[in-house]
């Protein structure tokens, strides 16, 4: 019997092949398309893989001309497919003609449903011999028994994931090109716009505009410390709001040596382990070690085709019942987790935690194999690790703490404090790298016991502007605002990057994405709030339980997108001024005193530079400040007449600055001092093209001195050279150091020296 199995990715194809057939497969490449063939139980079997989706999706030609097509017409417009490599389907067709059975082996999910049947169909196959093999991992155990228990296609999926198909691109293209045509962005410029992108950018657009709009209000904060341990109590009417009434408080006890205990609580509190990783706390716990969430989904992709990890994109967080844990221990004994591998394999009892979400398509993700450091690198480990760790936190025993709380008296006024030691580890043992906490300690007392005041003071704050969001915490709240999926949402996010709407790792909006915003909501019937997107996705799985139809789901979408798309057309004039004007706010840098032309933000196949629009007959140009997110103002250097820019470094504090690096106010600004090494240059300091600070010899490359900078904090100079190996000594807030970390003097010292803060002299 000949059958032929069609997977989604070439790695798929390969490891598929080796499990059924026992390492005994053999390739064959014919037209740029490789096929894999084994014999297994009597079988001859084909292994073609696809490219994900070989069949696109798309508008007939007629429609390609933005000029000549109304947009509001493309709503209705008839949708077609396409192949987009002919190859792989022509061999897939010549082969299916000679089997007696065609296995779809594509990723278990909408999209791999859909991209299975979109191929079958497209070769005409009988649908009868059309078989589905399900499974959660590339291993042995998983993929021989799901081949074993071939199941039928689901129509129902398939349909689910073409729906999303047809409404995103009619979407994304209406109002593309809506809002392209009327700001008059077309081209390579041209204004994107989504069904999820849109609602996504509003979040961030209304984040800035609170923080930028935030009033902080100050208050003040009573806290005394106590006893040999100086631990801290805080006041019990903490925060006061008026200054008065804390001055007020501060003077009743500021005179106080002693206070009386009188509550002192000891409990302990048993600390829950977290929930198995579903895609987007994955997402979440791997953008905090510095994988950003596109890149660890295709990191995790590799790792799952790999055989390393189970599939990763999956909502589920509870394990089944069917899935061996100790299985899936036993397969990480001989890696670097043995220790604790063994730990976990010595409970009696092995239970595991769960989440609030339980799906039965995929299990939450966990490793499938054992890997080391030694050949797995960089990222790819980091995420690796982080699978590994937190399934042995989800199977580990819970953590316990000994929690004492405390009351202190003093001249009738009460302070509160708390004090935390962690007891048994448990799971915090194993996926403790990726926790922040520490002991707080208090000391043994009883009700009645005095205690000695070490000091009483008063301190002034203020109330903080909410955070901005990071891309982890920004698909947190897509997924639980129902934005997009969990195989989609980092996309999103990386197409807001490369549209240039947001910037920096916090996701500052530019002025154009703001633009685009605030033109959407208040001209786009509703199209930027998560309301529309989430009843569209809840559709979507009313088609998947078979509760709905494509037909039925894409017309009332095209139905709800048409009056949108009236709406915008109708007031297409105000939408393009502005969104013009934001664009010349975010390109417009000053006025060149050169000519008098502006100057505005170039781009060139090196990056971007700041250029006068004068050109060719005016070639004033500058750099563009590296690793930066910048801001247009409206000021100009007092040195020399440019304009300015505002500089936002992670670490560092925002600053403003003259757009010549050249400029005395600039290089005087980021002066440390003489250069050691040659008798002309300064040393400077200097940022890479990915943005780290260092510092180097203004004669570069006639001299090649640098020093490695800390990546935050302020840094300037003392004006004084090290005595020792006559390198620039600079200060850092109240502490000074010699800039060269192989100075004999600060490793014989082992640390920054402090300086002192004296107060100013009076005139």
């Amino acid at each position: 019997m000949r059958k032929l199995i069609i997977t989604e990715k070439a790695n798929a194809a390969r490891r598929i092949s080796t499990i059924l057939s026992d390492g005994k497969s053999q390739s064959t490449t014919s037209g740029g398309v490789t096929v894999i063939s084994f014999e297994s139980g009597g079988d001859e079997y084909n292994v073609v893989s696809l490219r994900g989706h070989i069949i696109e999706l798309d508008y007939p030609k007629e429609y390609n001309d933005w000029s000549s097509t109304s947009p509001v017409e493309l709503v209705y417009a008839p949708q077609i497919k396409t192949v987009r490599v002919k190859s792989i389907l022509n061999m897939i067709r010549e082969l299916a003609a000679q089997s007696h059975e065609i296995i779809i082996a594509t990723d278990y999910d909408r999209e791999g449903e859909l991209i299975g049947m979109e191929t079958v169909r497209e070769i005409g196959a009988d649908m009868s011999i059309v078989r589905r093999a399900k499974f959660s991992a590339l291993t042995k155990g998983e993929v021989e028994a799901a081949f074993a228990n071939l199941a039928d296609p689901d129509k129902n999926l398939a349909d689910a994931a073409e729906a999303r198909q047809i409404v995103d691109l009619s979407w994304g293209a209406v109002l593309t090109r809506l809002i392209s045509l009327s700001s008059g962005q077309v081209g390579k410029n041209f204004m994107s716009v989504g069904r999820v992108q849109s609602p996504t950018l509003k979040l961030l657009v209304d984040r800035h505009e609170e923080i930028e709009n935030f009033v902080p209000v100050p208050f003040w904060n009573i806290v005394g410390k106590f006893g040999m341990l100086a631990f801290k109590g805080e006041h019990e009417a903490n925060p006061f709001w008026d200054k008065d009434e804390a001055e007020a408080v501060l003077s009743v006890v500021s005179d106080a040596t002693e206070g009386t205990v009188t509550e002192y609580e000891v409990s302990m509190k048993e600390e829950y382990r977290p929930a198995p990783f579903d895609t987007t706390q994955m997402q979440v716990e791997a953008n905090k070690i510095g994988i950003p969430p596109t890149v660890a989904m295709k990191l995790a992709e590799d790792l799952y085709t790999g055989g390393y990890i189970s599939y990763p994109r999956t909502e589920n967080t509870e394990y089944p019942k069917s899935l061996s844990l100790r299985s899936v221990l036993d397969k990480l004994k001989d890696t670097e987790f043995k220790g604790e591998v063994e730990e976990i394999l010595s409970q009696e009892k092995i239970v595991p935690s769960k989440g609030k979400r339980r799906t039965t398509d995929h299990p939450p993700i966990y490793p499938t194999a054992g890997a080391s450091s030694d050949k797995m690198k960089g990222d790819k480990w980091k995420l690796y690790e982080l699978i590994v760790r937190r399934f042995l936190a989800t199977v580990g025993p819970n953590a316990e703490a000994e929690i004492t709380k405390c009351t202190i008296e003093v001249e009738g006024e009460k302070f509160f404090s708390e004090g935390y030691v962690l007891k048994k580890q448990g799971w915090k043992k194993y996926y403790k790298k990726y926790l922040k906490s520490s002991d707080s300690r208090l000391p043994t007392m009883k009700v009645g016991d005095t205690v000695d005041i070490r000091s009483m003071s008063v301190t002034e704050s203020e109330t903080k502007p909410p955070y901005r969001y990071n891309q982890g915490s920004l698909i947190q709240e897509m997924d639980r605002l129902q934005l997009g999926t969990k195989s989609t949402r980092h996309d999103i996010i990386g197409k807001l990057f490369s549209r240039n709407y947001v910037q920096g790792n916090y996701m500052i909006p530019t002025p154009s994405g703001i633009a685009l915003t605030k033109s959407l909501e208040k001209h786009g019937g509703g199209i930027t709030e998560p309301d529309m997107t989430a009843k569209l996705e809840a559709d979507m799985l009313k088609i998947t339980d078979g509760e709905s139809t494509l037909d039925s789901v894409v017309r009332e979408s095209q139905d709800m997108l048409y009056e949108v798309a009236r709406k915008i057309d109708e007031e297409s004039d105000e939408i393009g001024q502005e969104i013009k004007s934001a664009l010349h706010s975010q390109q417009h840098i000053g006025v060149c005193p050169t000519c008098g032309n502006n100057m505005t933000v170039k781009r060139s196949k090196n990056g971007n530079f700041i250029g006068c629009d004068g050109y060719p007959d005016c070639t004033r140009a500058y750099p563009m400040p590296r690793g930066a997110l910048v801001q247009t103002m409206d000021t100009t250097c007092e040195v020399c007449g440019l304009p300015q820019l505002r500089i936002i470094r992670k670490g560092n504090p925002p600053s403003v600055q003259c757009i010549d690096p050249k400029c005395t106010s600039n290089t005087e600004r980021n002066d440390l001092g003489a250069c050691p090494t040659c008798e002309n240059g300064r040393i400077r300091i200097m940022f890479s093209k990915a943005g780290r600070r260092f510092a180097g010899c203004s004669t570069w490359p006639a001299c090649t001195q640098t020093y490695p900078l800390r990546p935050r904090g302020s840094i300037t100079s003392t004006g004084r050279a090290c005595t020792i190996c006559k390198a620039p000594m600079i200060s850092m807030g109240n502490m000074e150091e010699c800039i060269s970390p192989d100075c004999p003097g600060r490793k014989k010292s082992g640390r920054a020296k402090k300086t002192e803060k004296k107060a100013p002299e009076s005139e």
